[in-house]
């Protein structure tokens, strides 16, 4: 069983920069595609973006798409998620998730279902 835990979420002012990093334990990431989802409060949890289980892929929701940047480490068993030029509509507790190796087609891993394995989320947030 996949264990993820998230880090590097904090307060940040608009304009700023954050690196979530989500690292896995009882399992090789490197047999996994991995996903960012976001909540905000009231809202519904959100495609953010997703990476091929290769890293040769990667995948964006609109309102991020040319500001974050999804990375992955399979040595180090940990991706991460680079958050520049943030906006107070960032602010959302991020989670990443693991989906099969199989699931590389951009449709599917915008999807929550295909994911199999979550962590606990981070808070991100960030004032105007």
């Amino acid at each position: 069983q996949v264990q993820l835990v998230e880090s590097g979420g904090g307060l940040v002012q608009t304009g700023g920069s954050l690196r979530l990093s989500c690292a896995a334990s009882g399992g090789t990431l490197r047999n996994y595609a991995m996903g960012w989802f976001r909540q905000a409060p009231g809202k519904e949890r959100e495609f953010v973006a997703a990476i091929t289980w290769s890293g040769s892929s990667t995948y964006y929701g609109d309102s991020v798409k040319g500001r974050f940047t999804f990375s992955r480490d399979n040595a180090k068993n940990t991706v991460y998620l680079q958050m520049n030029n943030l906006k107070p509509e960032d602010t959302a507790v991020y989670y990443c998730a693991a989906a099969s190796s199989s699931v590389s087609v951009a449709s599917l891993l915008r999807v929550e279902y295909k994911y199999n394995y979550w962590g606990q989320g981070t808070q991100v947030t960030v004032s105007s």
